[in-house]
């Protein structure tokens, strides 16, 4: 992320800080419902967990869900100078600390994950030259960036981890069949070959890591499960999200044509992260897509256009150009999270009604 953009998250990290630590008094949607949740568990430290990239987006959204169910979280950053800034700001609550680890050395990341019980791999990237865009090599450097943290886990004994992957590792598909009406879900996964062809760089990432961590789960018995976000939206998304909007909206005409051009606000991405983490050693399992609207009207489209800065062209197309060719809509399926979040939120209503 650029300077400036990495400011603004920092001073968004500043005020959540202050917040929790009571010295603010924000209107905080679910806190009373989010209380018990944590305690359930009750060994204390199994309240301590890591969120990698942690000043990112949807990483400090995390964060922010995390301290408000009452864990204890420590934040990984890649630079010295961002490891101060953040101690002082990090003062104030002894429930957030912040540590320096490298995604590319598995030692360092270990010794990052020592004493937590959890991990949450938000896969927040910046493009190391500092332009807009994910590039090829940078798919390379989330895969081999997500494999380090999968061993980091083992090592460092971790028993849980949520990975952040994406809807585009489940989207992309051959279009070799157009008399029927499939269904895209948490079995579904792109084609990696159709991704290669079209230059896809940011799907062929989040597909090849996420594949690669369920390889590794499955070797080391780590208990796995992986968040499929649509577009991730929210308060000034794309300036605070850049790379990851740019990138994610590659093909963004196909996939409006398709019916799978999906977005999901960052706060109920963060919410489901948190949700299904707690549900691991309970019903959660496997991949979960994650979404809360499909963008399927030209006003929806105009809309994202609007808020991306892109043309309402790059989002929709030409309709005149794109009736030459026919295209299969699918179906978006996210039925899965779903059930796991009602059956949560019941659990914690009946829960607190113990307390009247």
């Amino acid at each position: 992320m650029g300077r400036e953009e990495d400011h603004e998250l920092l001073q968004e990290l500043r005020r959540m800080l202050v917040a929790s630590a009571g010295q603010d008094k924000p209107q905080l949607p679910q806190k009373r419902f989010s209380v018990k949740s944590a305690s359930t568990d009750h060994d204390s430290d199994n309240k301590l967990v890591c969120v990698t990239s942690g000043v990112s987006f949807l990483g400090l959204a995390v964060v922010n869900r995390l301290l408000l169910r009452g864990y204890s979280v420590r934040i990984i950053v890649d630079n010295s100078v961002d490891v101060e800034e953040l101690r002082e700001m990090t003062t104030a609550n002894v429930n957030v600390t912040v540590v320096m680890a490298k995604l590319a050395e598995v030692e360092s990341l270990s010794q990052a994950f020592q004493g937590c019980r959890g991990v949450f791999h938000t896969s927040g990237y910046t493009d190391p030259a500092g332009l807009s865009g994910y590039t090829k090599s940078m798919a390379g450097i989330e895969v081999k960036a997500t494999e380090n943290v999968m061993r980091a886990c083992v090592t460092a004994t971790v028993r849980r981890c949520v990975l952040t992957s994406s809807l585009l590792a489940c989207v992309w598909q051959e279009q070799n069949d157009l008399s029927t009406i499939p269904v895209i879900n948490h079995d579904s996964w792109s084609n990696e070959s159709l991704c290669i062809h079209k230059k896809l760089w940011y799907a062929l990432g989040k597909l090849r890591a996420e594949k690669a961590a369920w390889t590794l789960a499955k070797e080391t018995g780590l208990k796995l499960t992986t968040i499929c976000p649509g577009l991730i939206t929210g308060p000034e998304f794309c300036s605070r999200n850049s790379t990851a909007t740019i990138a994610y909206l590659k093909g963004a005409q196909e996939m409006y044509r398709s019916g799978v051009l999906a977005t999901v606000d960052v706060m109920r991405l963060a919410e489901a992260h948190v949700s299904v983490y707690e549900e691991i050693n309970k019903s959660a399992f496997g991949r979960y897509i994650c979404f809360d609207q499909v963008i399927e009207t030209e006003k929806q489209a105009e809309k994202l256009a609007g808020e991306t800065s892109l043309t309402r062209n790059k989002i929709c197309g030409n309709e005149e150009g794109s009736s030459i060719v026919h295209h299969l809509r699918y179906e978006l399926s996210n039925k899965k999270l779903t059930n796991l979040l009602s059956r949560t939120l019941r659990s914690c209503y009946n829960q607190n009604q113990e307390y009247y």
